[in-house]
Formats: C-alpha cells, structure tokens, sequence
C-alpha cells in the first residue's frame, strides 16, 4: 500500500517501516476540530464563518486549524471578496473518511474503549 501521491518524492521511512507522511496525515485527521472541519467540508464549500458555526470553536482557532489543513494539502480556499471559501483538496478524503466509518462500524465500541486512545474507560469484562 502507498501512501504517498502519484508523481510524488517517496515518503521518508522510520526505522519501523512506517511512513513519516503517513503518520503526518493521521495525525491532522487525529484532532477532533480538524475531523469535524473536513466532515463538514464533505458536503460542501464553506467559510471560516460557517465552520466556526459548525466546530463552535473561535474564528482563530478555526484558522489554525484551516491553515494546518491547507498546509497538509487536505483543503483549498478561493478568495471572493472579503471571504474565502474552502473545500476538500483531494476526492480520496472522502474515500479515507468513508473507509474509517466502515472500519468504525465494524470494531463496534473496541475502539472507543481503547484504554491508550478511547473516550471512554472499559467496561468490566468480567461480567
């Protein structure tokens, strides 16, 4: 599997055999803000106005957020007037987005109850 883009220098390997750039990306999809702009951005182009809306976070904070996003070359902006409209850079988001809800779906709450990354303390399992 590759993870870099076609035509592209090949991405650095660590010493595991995983991918610097791999990690990159995971990592900026990692941060809830930034999961919830993209999903937004999913359906559709809006501005930092509207994603401030929709994170309920701080226009700087979405800013940030949108610039790291940018910077990753996961989203766009076109300037009209005043405002700039964002959207999805790459197609193949969608595609890696559907692709973790599916993976999400699957693994039910195993995930969720990671005691390293999940949101929630396990259950006992004894019972």
């Amino acid at each position: 599997m590759t993870m870099n883009g076609e035509g592209s220098a090949p991405a650095a390997t660590t010493s595991c055999g995983s991918r610097s750039a791999a990690v990159a990306l995971f990592r900026s999809l990692g941060d809830p803000a930034r999961l919830a702009i993209l999903r937004r951005l999913a359906e559709g182009e809006a501005r930092t106005t509207d994603l401030v809306a929709c994170v309920g976070l701080a226009q700087s904070t979405v800013s940030a957020h949108l610039a790291c996003l940018r910077d990753c070359g996961l989203v766009t902006s076109r300037p009209v007037g005043r405002a700039s409209w964002y959207s999805l850079a790459r197609p193949e988001l969608l595609d890696l987005l559907a692709a973790a809800e599916q993976l999400l779906a699957a693994t039910g709450e195993a995930v969720d109850l990671c005691p390293a990354y999940g949101t929630r303390p396990a259950q006992d399992s004894a019972r």
